[in-house]
């Protein structure tokens, strides 16, 4: 299997505020009894979603003007907290696939890029920009460009700033490690049947 190269992601944006945001609020640990992440997305950022009797409160996702958004923004600092990877999980299959802020704790941001889920960093201004012109406009495209490092939107561009390694990873389709196992299979074969103590 060949992995995406992804040079470049649009989408329409969801704005979650707030610093230090972390994985216990993106998805509460009693839900990650699952044996696979499939329906991890249903519990997104759930004690801050929803009620006690699983009623909505007050929260950008439950929005209805940005149902289906694929781009999250936020602050600073995002992904803190225990390493889950099931915090990463769950924003994917809740169908977001980019996300922007101030900046990303180390272990989230890995996770996320092994998923193919494109990390960039903007300055609070900028993501102010966004989210302004978002909120204008909830039908507003951002294109995050993670070849050409910038974030266009609304006939703006804006910076980002992505860590090399995992741009690279992202733009030649190396962003999955088990993956490029995966591909590389035939070539490992191959040289087994080459090695005398592995003949049968």
């Amino acid at each position: 299997m060949s992995l995406a190269k992804i040079t470049s992601l649009a989408g329409r944006a969801v704005c979650v505020p707030g610093n230090d945001i972390d994985t216990d609020r993106i998805i509460p640990a009693r839900f990650m009894k699952c044996v696979t992440f499939d329906g991890l997305g249903e519990f997104l950022f759930y004690d801050v979603r929803k009620n006690a009797d699983g009623t909505d409160k007050p929260h950008p996702l439950n929005d209805p003007r940005f149902k289906g958004a694929t781009v999250l923004l936020s602050g600073a600092n995002f992904g803190c907290g225990s390493s889950r990877e099931h915090a990463p999980q769950a924003i994917q299959k809740h169908g977001i696939r980019a996300v922007v802020a101030e900046g990303f704790a180390e272990i989230f941001f890995g996770n996320c890029t092994t998923l193919g889920i494109p990390c960039a960093t903007a300055s609070r201004e900028d993501i102010a920009k966004i989210a302004a012109a978002v909120e204008a406009d909830p039908r507003t495209e951002v294109v995050i460009d993670v070849a050409n490092q910038e974030i266009r939107f609304a006939g703006q561009t804006v910076p980002a700033a992505f860590r090399e390694t995992a741009r690279d990873a992202l733009v030649n389709g190396r962003w999955d490690p088990i993956g490029e196992l995966l591909d590389g299979l035939p070539s490992v074969k191959a040289t087994a049947t080459k090695l005398p103590y592995l003949a049968a």
